[in-house]
């Protein structure tokens, strides 16, 4: 990664930086250029392109749209694990749920719908669902949840649902081992969605920035967390109303305890640190 950053040309730089914000307003200044050599260093060995000088001009180059896209993805993606930052989670049990399923019955609601905006490779989307049918009573009403991101291999990891002990152990709470398979044999060490939660979950591919979200119902509640702290002050803006538009009055947006909304113009209300609510309707 040393390497790359040294070899990496101011003018390299500004070409990967414009060419990631145009297709997906991830906004890399400077203090990314470490992250941005990471991430090339992995695209140079895969294309067995010898600098990125070189590579940048084969991703000039006519065609080679699969790589401009494979680049995107290799920017985009994060690491992450069950149930990460545990106290939204417990928040999703003791507050939003009870509080939305009072409201289902006097407004006769029939499912709720949460939805994780950047999924990555599944672990905070399954978290939700582990989370919803072990909270929700199934006798009064159902839950959905919905799942999106930019990057379609995550997408392919999410839908395969097959995960190493390292981002299961130690991070999802006992109760929650439950909805896993154990893997044996040549699995030994992996652990599976069980199918019956992994059916509970659609996964699509979206760019939260290019038109409105696809979906039918709005949502009760809205993980985007670690998404915003990539993105410049006026994405940031746009980004959060349209989560907002596509949140149920009294619906609730969570963002990673890194972000804030602070200094963004929004209608949201805070309620915990990184959690907001959309007022409800007078």
């Amino acid at each position: 990664m040393g390497i790359v950053t040294r070899l990496m040309r101011e003018s390299d730089f500004e070409f990967i930086r414009t060419l990631v914000y145009e297709r997906s307003r991830i906004n890399l200044d400077n203090r990314k250029r470490e992250l941005v050599a990471a991430r090339l260093a992995k695209r140079l060995r895969a294309t067995q392109i010898a600098s990125v000088d070189d590579y940048c001009d084969f991703l000039r180059s006519p065609g080679h749209e699969e790589e401009r896209i494979k680049l995107i993805d290799a920017i985009s993606t994060n690491h992450t694990f069950f149930f990460r930052e545990g106290s939204h989670f417990d928040f999703l049990r003791s507050r939003i749920v009870p509080e939305m399923s009072e409201r289902s019955r006097r407004e006769r609601w029939s499912r709720l719908y949460a939805w994780s905006a950047a999924c990555s490779s599944g672990e905070e989307p399954y978290s939700l669902a582990m989370t919803l049918d072990d909270t929700v009573d199934s006798s009064t009403w159902s839950w959905q949840v919905e799942a999106t991101d930019i990057s379609y291999p995550m997408l392919e990891v999410a839908q395969r649902a097959v995960y190493k002990s390292e981002s299961v152990n130690g991070k999802a709470p006992a109760w929650a081992m439950t909805y896993f398979q154990r893997g044996i044999g040549p699995q030994e060490g992996n652990y599976r969605i069980k199918p019956s939660l992994r059916n509970r979950v659609s996964f699509r591919h979206i760019n939260l920035l290019e038109g409105e979200p696809p979906f039918r119902d709005l949502m009760h509640v809205i993980f985007c967390r670690n998404v915003m702290i990539y993105f410049d002050h006026a994405t940031q803006e746009e980004l959060v109303n349209k989560l907002t538009r596509q949140l149920v009055p009294g619906g609730y947006l969570i963002v990673g305890h890194s972000e804030s909304l602070t200094n963004i113009a929004h209608s949201l209300q805070p309620v915990e640190s990184a959690i907001y609510r959309r007022p409800l309707e007078t």
